[in-house]
């Protein structure tokens, strides 16, 4: 993916030990360009300060003809970005305003509060759950790509993503981890005692891996078709789209790479291909998405058939997300 930066400050902040982490680098808005990228809303939202916040409803999930409505996820509960660290007054004002009651942030301690100003964000009305899938490691774009790099794991193809994404997958559900990750929202969402869930928020470091993958296993709960599960991975090439270059700069300081920007850039990118891959291996090893989360994770099948009663609901007021025009819109970054 080749973007612009559109600050010098972005190209900048990979190096010096005062400047930002890449990603905590303000987002672009939907009404702001990236180079000569425009961010569709929906799906993405403008919080000043956050980077990469969008809304996993909208999405039309397959029905029967004779079932006389279409179905869609659920818009307004579940919502996913980039480190809240840097959320503006005007950025909270937003998150208040879609409603959020819970953050579920899946960092480890290394990857915040090592200097002032990168303490985790709360505000008023919204509970913030510490809930990381490697409680001791920095599984931040810039290290995954490194760890990868430096214990060979990497290929051109989507390969060595699948190899690192099984260790998040095994590390979420491993019974020693005390804070259950994923388990933990997704009970948050059958627990609900009204139709509508409290709206949460899920983020990692740049709401790309760790993120990435709940909500895959969420959307594949909920019947969605893995080529638009994929897609949806894949926008996060375009919300971080502005910090790319700052990220691989981050990543470049790391000898294990030796120079090779391209692949730096190909490690922090969020290729669909890598997606579905990771679907597949999923269904290969756990015998599918559904497995995983009852037989690894431990929830329930009542409670996997509550999320769908409250994530699923007829196509309203609004309407679908135009993810085919969206996908386009991503592969033109990666021309």
């Amino acid at each position: 993916m080749s973007v612009p930066s559109p600050t010098t400050t972005a190209a900048a902040a990979g190096s010096g030990s005062g400047s930002p982490h890449p990603s905590q680098l303000p987002g672009p808005t939907p009404s702001s360009s990236v180079g000569t990228l425009l961010l569709p809303s929906p799906p993405f939202i403008s919080a000043p300060g956050l980077a990469n916040l969008r809304d996993i409803g909208g999405y039309e999930i397959p029905s029967s003809p004779a079932s006389g409505k279409k179905k869609m996820v659920r818009k307004g509960v579940v919502f996913r970005s980039a480190d809240p660290t840097k959320l503006t007054d005007e950025g909270v004002a937003v998150m208040q305003k879609l409603g959020i009651t819970h953050v579920y942030d899946f960092r480890s301690k290394h990857e915040f509060g090592k200097t002032p100003g990168t303490e985790p964000k709360e505000w008023e009305g919204a509970q913030r759950h510490y809930v990381p899938v490697f409680p001791g490691v920095d599984l931040s774009p810039e290290a995954l790509a490194v760890r990868m790099r430096r214990f060979r794991d990497y290929t051109d193809g989507p390969e060595g993503f699948v190899r690192a994404y099984s260790t998040i997958l095994a590390g979420a559900a491993d019974p020693k981890n005390e804070y259950a990750p994923y388990r933990t929202i997704f009970k948050h969402l059958a627990s609900s005692t009204s139709t509508t869930p409290s709206p949460l928020l899920v983020h990692c470091s740049a709401g790309k891996d760790r993120t990435g993958l709940f909500i895959a296993l969420l959307l594949s709960l909920l019947h969605l078709p893995p080529p638009v599960i994929a897609h949806e991975y894949s926008l996060t090439d375009l919300g971080l789209a502005h910090r790319k270059s700052a990220i691989v700069d981050h990543v470049m300081l790391d000898p294990a790479f030796d120079g090779d920007r391209a692949a730096a850039e190909r490690h922090v990118s969020s290729r669909k291909e890598s997606m579905l891959a990771t679907l597949k291996y999923i269904d290969e090893e756990y015998g599918g998405v559904e497995k995983y989360v009852v037989e690894k994770l431990g929830v329930t099948r009542a409670e996997v058939e509550r999320i769908r009663e409250v994530m699923v609901v007829d196509v309203g007021e609004g309407g679908l997300v135009d993810w085919r025009g969206n996908a386009e819109v991503v592969e033109g970054v990666y021309r």
